[in-house]
């Protein structure tokens, strides 16, 4: 089976946005560092520090990153948003409101007129995400 799994790039705040995602999500989150790679003696010093790859799993949710930027700098849109399918009403609510913290809700939670509970934001760090609960009634 295919699987595709967002791949998130942040300038230098990779550790600090990806412990705020299992701070709201929870999950196990695992860091490497440019420094504790094999490319560390081809880096500058300054970013040795610098995330070359994180990953946070839960269940069957994935979320990646990393502080590599392309030579021409980070580019955020509106291109792309984060799904997130939850498993209860309970569930939506809560990772609403701590994934807006400090972003702004775009969208508030609402019965949609598919029947769903669905609505979206924006995150502090500018990441778009579109929150869904299928009520199982």
């Amino acid at each position: 089976m295919i699987t595709i799994t967002t791949y998130l790039t942040f300038n230098g705040n990779c550790r600090e946005a990806m412990t705020f995602y299992k701070n709201c999500l929870g999950g196990e989150l695992n860091f490497q560092t440019i420094g504790e790679s094999p490319i560390s003696e081809k880096m500058p010093e300054k970013m040795k520090k610098c995330i070359l790859h994180s990953s946070l799993s839960k269940d069957r949710f994935e979320l990646m990153a990393s502080d590599m930027v392309e030579e021409k700098g980070l580019i955020k849109g509106n291109a792309v948003s984060l799904m997130l399918n939850c498993s209860s009403e309970q569930e939506i609510k809560e990772f609403y409101q701590k994934l807006s913290e400090d972003g702004k809700q775009t969208h508030p939670l609402e019965t949609s007129f598919w029947g769903t509970l669905f609505g979206n934001l924006t995150d502090k760090y500018g990441n778009h995400w579109l929150l869904h609960y299928q009520n199982e009634k």
